[in-house]
């Protein structure tokens, strides 16, 4: 059974929880973290991109010069794609590159990179994830004291405007609520920071 130290908002330990096996114990399955990574990416491009093809480009529809007896070579059109102002040869067009990945592919990426977080020591659980007051350098402190460096994913239970807000000025944190967790953020944060109260929220969905 995978064990957490549990932190106060001071840093001080205060204690340690038993993380659920089935969420936090399992072998991570590369494949699946792969394919989450590979679709996430994906939704995000834009997919706007365009150029016109022969049949697209304004111009061209009279012969350049007659077939024969010029010397050169034989042209339909000046919108060719070896001309200049020419269409583009299999021009790109606007896309969509999203594609589906299934849930259990989904919730099995989760179960993973939440339990090679475990295996690396990088959970912290906070016993009372919050601020009194909207304050950046308090979030930093708090951060500091407990030794965390580089990016770090903070997963509240319920959305807490004074954490959001104090940490979005900070370089490499990002917050979240826990029904909202995403695999693709977890992997690439160096930290997981866990409200107490948001583990059986996330062990109760994953764990089915």
């Amino acid at each position: 059974m995978p064990k957490a130290k549990v932190y106060n908002m001071s840093g001080e330990s205060v204690g340690e929880i038993e993380l659920n096996d089935a969420v936090f114990g399992i072998t991570p399955s590369a494949p699946s973290m792969h394919t989450v990574v590979r679709a996430h990416l994906a939704a995000r491009r834009q997919g706007t991109q365009s150029a016109l093809t022969r049949s697209e480009v304004a111009g061209g529809g009279k012969k350049p010069w007659r077939q024969k007896g010029t010397g050169r070579a034989r042209h339909g059109s000046s919108r060719s794609p070896i001309w200049i102002h020419g269409g583009v040869v299999f021009a790109p067009k606007p896309r969509d590159y999203r594609f589906k990945v299934n849930k259990k592919i989904r919730r099995l990426a989760m179960r993973s990179a939440l339990s090679a977080k475990a295996g690396e020591n990088k959970i912290y659980v906070i016993d009372s994830l919050d601020l009194s007051e909207i304050k950046t350098r308090a979030f930093a402190e708090f951060l500091s004291v407990l030794g965390i460096e580089g990016k770090s994913y903070v997963v509240t239970p319920e959305p807490r405007e004074n954490v959001i807000f104090s940490a979005r000025n900070i370089p490499g944190v990002r917050t979240a609520v826990s029904g909202a967790m995403n695999a693709y953020d977890i992997i690439g944060a160096a930290n997981l920071i866990i409200d107490k109260d948001a583990l059986p929220a996330i062990e109760e969905v994953l764990a089915r």
